[in-house]
């Protein structure tokens, strides 16, 4: 090799070096983004709400859910309480106003757009509808971690008591 090509491989290796020196360390953390570690199906374990040091399981002791958040930003949520009354008349139109308390108190369902921001841990829902029509077309921020296959939700602001916070643990399906 000629001192001209040994020059070249020497500075390719100086430059090599000084960009894998200047890129950050958290660059190599082999860490998944909070995007794809929340992307898939998830099935409910329990929500539980607390305010003031008081917690109560909001949709009962075993309820059931389906959480799907898919690549292109959409998701598709339902929650409810696994003991829901049926509706004696076996129409919905003529549910007694009993019957119709229960399934608004036992049900929360509602889709559309979600975005993640991988540095704060958190993910914005913006339902396009809602059983809850007061959330509808709002960005609904919540933190969220997932470890291994489990999936825990904060949610600061209730729809059942807006001054709760709510507590949700998923499995994925």
């Amino acid at each position: 090799m000629d001192s001209s090509n040994r020059k070249a491989v020497a500075l390719t290796a100086a430059l090599c070096i000084s960009a894998w020196l200047a890129t950050p360390s958290d660059a190599f953390a082999q860490q998944p983004a909070a995007r794809s570690t929340l992307e898939g199906v998830w099935t409910l374990v329990s929500v539980v709400n607390e305010k003031d040091g008081k917690r109560t399981e909001t949709m009962g002791p075993n309820p059931l859910g389906l959480f799907i958040y898919d690549r292109s930003g959409y998701y598709s949520i339902q929650l409810m309480r696994s003991d829901l009354p049926p509706i004696a008349a076996n129409d919905r139109g003529k549910a007694t106003p009993e019957e119709s308390k229960a399934v608004n108190d036992g049900v929360l369902s509602h889709f559309g757009k979600w975005t993640a921001d991988d540095k704060a841990g958190t993910f914005t829902i913006r339902p396009i509808a809602s059983s809850y029509a007061n959330w509808k077309g709002k960005d609904l921020p919540r933190k969220f971690e997932v470890k291994g296959d489990e999936l825990k939700i904060i949610n600061p602001s209730s729809s059942r008591d807006p001054g709760s916070t709510s507590y949700l643990v998923l499995k994925r399906a």
